[in-house]
């Protein structure tokens, strides 16, 4: 049977085995491994930043397989402090991956998605995809394997374009409220007018720039709406941490106006905080922290002998295919797969399918 022929997402599965690691003076974080504790070992890196894990991000794999590995990045999530930006960038990712394969006991990341029982495989979407990117062009030994999907290489033209209006030409009506919480005089860069306004020391501007944020981003999300998902907030990129609403209940529930059956539920701390929409800015207004706009294209050399998959849905309006693109003329030997019509979600049909069966090749490619 062909190894890529299943595309149906898994059954959920528990995990076996849950935990915390001390990162640093400030952070700790949150892991869970699923599936087979013998298997090959896969790490799966959420977007945002700052999104944080939810349970159906283990249904991408095979759990008689792989063992899955799902972690809450700085801030995110379980992980704690919650929402907090000290010592949070990429590099400090980079370093907590590491940290949590040593921890673990994993000799190689056999997929990142990483897998095999000596190495890892890394999978990774969307701002997932930059770290993925990161971590293996700063790590390549050990990673077997790379699953990318909604490319980001965190370069100013794509947050031009999703940021300051590009992408408003396709989504004008969800646009608008996004634009008109800022001050006219403030909008020539707009990244820069809600970062002020997400570490206000008011509560209720903070509440509302993070709500406005994520709003402009869900509602862009799909090729067609799908208010089911948006209303349980399961996306890995737009979840604002399943987790945390979990452990402290719904703080605000309203409509957003925009489509009146839907329903956002808004996972809060007790100062208003919400670490998607903060921690996201955090890391735009900082460029990513990466030496300059084209760092990741820059290193594709040290990655370029990994067995790896892009997966980029034709119509993404959050990660456009400019960027997947670019990566795919710079790094030809990874298999390049456009679904057609699809958008930036990962829980859209045709991309699940595609990111099933990339991990089902590796998987094919694992037994050899």
């Amino acid at each position: 049977m062909d190894p890529a022929a299943r595309k149906d997402l898994y059954p959920h599965v528990e995990p076996f085995d849950t935990g915390r690691l001390r990162v640093s003076d400030v952070h700790t974080i949150y892991y869970e491994q699923s599936g087979n504790p013998g298997g090959h070992p896969v790490v799966f890196l959420h977007g945002g930043p700052g999104a944080g894990t939810s349970p159906g991000n283990r249904r991408f794999f095979d759990p008689e397989f792989y063992r899955i590995v799902l972690f809450d990045q700085r801030g995110a999530g379980k992980s704690t402090p919650h929402a907090c930006l000290e010592q949070n960038t990429t590099w400090d990712l980079v370093a907590d991956i590491e940290k949590l394969r040593q921890h673990l006991d994993i000799p190689e990341w056999q997929a990142i998605a990483i897998t095999s029982s000596s190495q890892e495989f890394v999978f990774g979407g969307s701002w997932g995809s930059t770290l993925a990117l990161a971590y293996s062009q700063t790590h390549p030994d050990k990673v077997t394997g790379i699953v990318l999907r909604g490319i980001f290489l965190l370069r100013k033209k794509e947050l031009d374009w999703f940021y300051e209006g590009g992408a408003a030409a396709v989504f004008p009506d969800a646009w608008e409220p996004f634009r008109d919480f800022i001050p006219e005089d403030e909008r020539n860069c707009f990244i820069a007018a809600y970062s002020k306004r997400l570490t206000s020391s008011d509560a209720d501007v903070q509440i509302e720039a993070a709500k406005r944020w994520t709003t402009w981003e869900m509602m862009t999300a799909h090729l067609l709406q799908n208010h089911e998902n948006i209303k349980r907030g399961e996306d890995d990129k737009f979840s604002l941490a399943s987790s945390f609403t979990r452990k402290f209940g719904p703080k605000l529930v309203r409509p957003l106006g925009l489509w009146p059956a839907q329903r956002l539920t808004w996972a809060l701390k007790a100062g208003g905080i919400c670490a998607f929409a903060r921690i996201e800015n955090h890391y735009f207004i900082n460029k990513g922290f990466l030496d300059s706009d084209s760092h990741l294209l820059d290193n594709v050399d040290k990655i370029r002998h990994i067995k790896s998959f892009i997966v980029q849905g034709r119509y993404d309006m959050c990660c456009p295919m400019m960027s997947a693109w670019d990566l795919h003329k710079a790094w030809p030997e990874a298999e390049f797969k456009v679904v057609p019509d699809a958008g930036h979600s990962a829980n859209e049909v045709g991309v699940a399918a595609e990111l099933v069966s990339a991990n089902e090749k590796l998987k094919g490619m694992l037994k050899k």
